[in-house]
């Protein structure tokens, strides 16, 4: 009984948490596109580039946390695989871009290793939840 509640328990904190720091972004993209552009020293000049990170960051990222929260609601390991693949490409694209075009800085490098530990602790979360559930 003990390890079933530990296990609800991480998968309630590793999706709330992912819808946490989602939000967090999606919000400020939504009202502040240069701010969130800031955090990697680009300029935002443009209409078309503000309206750009306004629906990718914000009005995507609002849409992916809708999906989220019903799931964490409904479904929570179809939560958890989503955010397990996209914690697993976010990382996968940076390393994609240390190979191509070189060292990430330490904003690069940062969410880097959050994203690969997001990704490793929703594939133990995986792994958990199947073997729990046979």
């Amino acid at each position: 009984m003990k390890k079933e509640i530990t296990i609800r328990t991480s998968n309630i904190l590793f999706v709330g948490i992912s819808i946490f720091g989602l939000a967090s972004v999606s919000i400020l993209s939504l009202f502040d596109p240069q701010a969130t552009m800031d955090l990697v020293r680009v300029k935002l000049d443009n209409t078309d580039a503000i309206s750009s990170i306004r629906g990718i960051y914000g009005g995507v990222g609002m849409s992916i946390i809708s999906g989220l929260t019903y799931l964490l609601i409904t479904k929570i390991i179809l939560a958890i695989r989503f955010l397990t693949l996209f914690w697993f490409s976010y990382a996968f694209s940076r390393l994609i871009t240390i190979l191509v075009d070189g060292p990430l800085g330490d904003f690069g490098n940062q969410w880097l290793s959050i994203e690969s530990a997001f990704f490793v602790f929703g594939a133990i979360l995986l792994f958990v939840n199947q073997i729990n559930k046979d």
